[in-house]
């Protein structure tokens, strides 16, 4: 593994915040002009006009058009992770899910969309085992990538890939914005924009006096008898513990490694935090046998941080870039402020 990496601090973000939100709600939203062209992760896509038929692949970007009022214009949607955002359940339930993980190029294209939203490039990207970006652009139809899986990162088939520069929710906040604005609801996106930052200054507030003082190792999964994958130092995990002023003790740029649990226990992590999710890809997806296998195994049931009960559980979702990593730091900092590790 690479060497220590100094995380910002939270003033640092805090200062980054005011300021981007201050210049954002400064300028009034205007409308749209259409054909509007942005630049997305590496392309030039082109929008003839307000779409009407969305294709969305990946929760966080299907969570993002619920959340922006563009439910409508949804038409079907495909890998998901865990249940849809509280309060949206009547409302995804009236979409046509094309698959719980992949879905098919031809599944895609039955639904006729005007625009396809990605959340992943493994699922439509260069090497995506769906498809790639210029197999619908070759049929006039759009495809708009979340800058978080794109930007300082490098993907790759073989691993959830590398990222090169550290996450911030700014990347997420570029794609509600955009989004909104290839919609033509910019006030919405800005609104939207608002509440996240508002409720991340709540959850810092709440454990600001253990700054410095607790360690974590996030989770996500572990394939048969084999090295959970965790949370390198750079992707939502790491927003997370830097907003909350916890030590990461992966230091990798690998967005999740594989580390064995003999490396994690040396680290002795105050905390480990266990991701919940409904996918089924992994045995240890589920975060009851995450629980079972923290207790028994004779590595970890020896950890200070299961001894003491500082295992803390997560939606999966909060653990990807996307909105959800704010309702992560909300359930991080209830959940150490429950224990007491916020005195």
């Amino acid at each position: 593994m690479t060497s220590f990496f100094k995380t910002p601090s939270r003033a640092s973000f805090l200062v980054a915040s005011m300021v981007t939100g201050t210049f954002c709600t400064a300028a009034k939203a205007t409308e749209t002009n259409y054909p509007l062209t942005l630049e997305n992760c590496g392309h030039q896509i082109t929008i003839e006009k307000a779409p009407t038929r969305t294709v969305s692949v990946g929760q966080s970007s299907t969570e993002i058009l619920y959340l922006l009022g563009l439910a409508d214009k949804v038409v079907g949607t495909a890998l998901w992770v865990g249940p849809v955002l509280k309060d949206y359940e009547d409302v995804n339930a009236k979409i046509d899910r094309l698959a719980d993980n992949d879905p098919s190029f031809e599944s895609v294209l039955a639904k006729k969309p005007d625009i396809v939203t990605v959340q992943f490039q493994w699922q439509i990207g260069p090497e995506g085992v769906v498809a790639k970006p210029e197999q619908f652009e070759e049929l006039g139809i759009p495809v708009y990538i979340s800058p978080s899986d794109c930007v300082g990162k490098e993907n790759s088939a073989a691993s959830d890939g590398v990222r090169r520069q550290v996450f911030t929710m700014d990347l997420v906040y570029q794609e509600v914005r955009e989004l909104a604005k290839i919609y033509n609801v910019q006030d919405k996106g800005e609104e939207v924009v608002a509440d996240l930052k508002k409720r991340e200054e709540a959850a810092r507030a709440k454990v600001s006096s253990a700054e410095g003082k607790l360690s974590a190792v996030f989770w996500f999964s572990s394939a048969a008898d084999a090295d959970p994958y965790v949370a390198g130092k750079n992707g939502a995990p790491g927003y997370i513990m830097s907003a909350l002023g916890i030590e990461n003790i992966i230091k990798t740029d690998d967005e999740w490694p594989a580390v064995g649990w003999e490396t994690i226990a040396k680290a002795n992590p105050t905390m480990i935090v266990a991701g919940s999710m409904e996918r089924r890809r992994y045995p240890l997806d589920s975060l009851e046998a995450k629980l079972e296998f923290l207790k028994t195994d004779p590595v970890t049931n020896l950890m200070p941080a299961v001894a003491n009960g500082y295992v803390f559980d997560m939606d999966a979702q909060a653990m990807n870039p996307t909105i959800r990593t704010i309702e992560g730091i909300e359930r991080l900092a209830d959940s150490i402020a429950k224990a007491g590790l916020a005195q």
